[in-house]
C-alpha cells in the first residue's frame, strides 16, 4: 500500500471514530447553533473552526487561536495551526484539539548500516498542552531505546522506555509491556516534545524480522500493537495526538475581573479551569448548549423533544435549564420513570373537619 493512499485512509478512519463519538454524545448537541463570530467563516474542509479558533482577523481570541485552511495543497481544503505545519482534524469546545504528528523512525540495513533516521519534534501555542491522558508515549521495535524529551513549566523533561524481542515468536498481540513494544505515561504541562531513538546492536541480532524502530507521542486508542507493527509502521507517516486548549493565563477570578477580556461571554456559561496546563476554560451551564465564548452563545436545550434526555412518564414541560414532569388530569404522581411515575385516580386528600 502506497505511502499517501495508507494516510489517506488512516485519515478516513479518524474522522469516522470522531463521528462516532460524536453521535454517541446526547442528542441535543445535534443543535444547528452558531459556533464562529457574525461574519466569521465556521468551517476549513470538513473541520468546524468554532471561536475562540477563527481564520483571520477579529474571528479568533488571540494569535494562539489562528487557524490557516490550506486550499492550494489539499482538496478538501485543511487546517493547521497557526503558520505552523499541524494538522488539524477537529477541534472540541470541551477544550481538545487533535491533531496529526509525525512518527519517529529508525532503520538499518543487514549489515547494521543507518538508512533512515527520522526524529519530529512538535511545539503548540501558549495556551496549548499535550493531553498526558489520552495520549502515550509508545516504541515499537525489537532492538530499541527511545526517549521523549521536552519541557515543562520552562524545565527540561525526558523519559525513555526500551524495546527488546529475539525472535517474532516473542511478540504478542495487544501486548506493549516491552517485548517488541513498550509505552509510557507522559507528564502534565508538555508544550513541546521530540522523540530520539537508539538501538543497542543497530538490529544486526534481529535483523531476519526486523530492522526497523518507531516512536510517537500519540492518541492511545489510535494504535493496537501486533507482530504485523514491526513492518506496517514502515508506510505510516502520522498518527492522530490530542492537545488540550484554554483561554487566557491566569484563574477564573482574576479573568472575571477584566471583564472586558472575558472570555466567558455568554449570559448562561460558567468559567473553570482544566487540569492540564494554565488558563480557564467555559462551558454552558446545565441544561444548556451551544458556544460559552459568544456573546448569548448558550442556548436551553429542549429536553421533553428526546426520550433519552428526560426521565418523564408521561407529559414532559420544558422549562429554562430544565424540565419538569406533568402527570395528565386523573393522575397523580411525580410523572418520573425512576420515581412514582403516573398512578391513575385522584390523589388522597385529608381534611379537617370540625369537631
Amino acid at each position: 500500500m502506497g505511502l499517501h493512499l495508507h494516510l489517506h485512509l488512516l485519515r478516513a478512519q479518524l474522522l469516522v471514530s470522531i463521528l462516532l463519538i460524536f453521535v454517541s454524545r446526547s442528542v441535543s448537541t445535534q443543535s444547528n447553533f452558531q459556533i464562529a463570530k457574525p461574519n466569521c467563516t465556521d468551517h476549513c474542509g470538513n473541520v468546524s473552526i468554532p471561536f475562540p479558533f477563527g481564520r483571520s482577523e477579529g474571528c479568533y481570541f488571540n494569535e494562539s487561536f489562528l487557524v490557516t485552511c490550506n486550499d492550494t495543497h489539499y482538496n478538501p481544503p485543511e487546517p493547521f495551526i497557526g503558520d505552523s505545519s499541524i494538522n488539524i482534524t477537529s477541534i472540541s469546545l470541551e477544550g481538545q484539539l487533535r491533531v496529526l504528528q509525525f512518527i519517529a523512525k529508525d532503520c538499518y540495513s543487514r549489515n547494521g548500516t543507518s538508512v533512515l533516521n527520522i526524529e519530529p519534534s512538535i511545539t503548540v501555542p501558549s495556551g496549548f498542552m499535550v493531553n498526558p491522558t489520552a495520549n502515550k508515549f509508545i516504541v515499537v521495535g525489537c532492538d530499541t531505546y527511545a526517549f521523549a524529551s521536552g519541557y515543562r513549566e520552562n524545565r527540561n523533561y525526558s523519559t525513555g522506555c526500551i524495546s527488546l524481542c529475539q525472535n517474532e515468536d516473542d511478540l504478542v498481540d495487544g501486548s506493549c509491556t516491552g517485548v517488541g513494544c513498550c509505552q509510557m505515561l507522559i507528564s502534565k504541562q508538555l508544550r513541546g516534545v521530540q522523540v530520539t531513538l537508539n538501538s543497542f546492536d543497530n538490529f544486526t541480532r534481529v535483523s531476519d524480522f526486523d530492522n526497523c524502530s518507531y516512536g510517537f507521542v500519540a492518541e492511545e486508542s489510535a494504535f493496537t500493537f501486533s507482530a504485523s507493527s514491526l513492518s506496517n509502521l514502515k508506510n505510516v507517516e502520522m498518527l492522530p495526538m490530542v492537545i488540550d486548549w484554554a483561554v487566557g493565563e491566569g484563574t477564573c477570578e482574576e479573568a472575571r475581573n477584566n471583564i472586558s477580556s472575558y472570555a466567558c461571554k455568554s449570559e448562561k456559561s460558567k468559567c473553570y479551569e482544566p487540569d492540564n496546563g494554565y488558563g480557564y476554560r467555559c462551558r454552558c451551564q446545565e441544561g444548556y448548549e451551544g458556544n460559552p465564548y459568544l456573546d448569548d452563545g448558550c442556548k436551553d436545550i429542549d429536553e421533553c423533544k428526546h426520550q433519552s434526555l428526560n426521565k418523564c412518564k408521561k407529559k414532559c414541560e420544558n422549562t429554562p435549564g430544565g424540565y419538569k414532569c406533568v402527570c395528565p388530569k386523573g393522575y397523580h404522581g411525580d410523572g418520573k420513570k425512576d420515581g412514582r411515575g403516573c398512578i391513575r385516580g385522584q390523589s388522597l386528600i385529608f381534611k379537617l373537619v370540625p369537631g
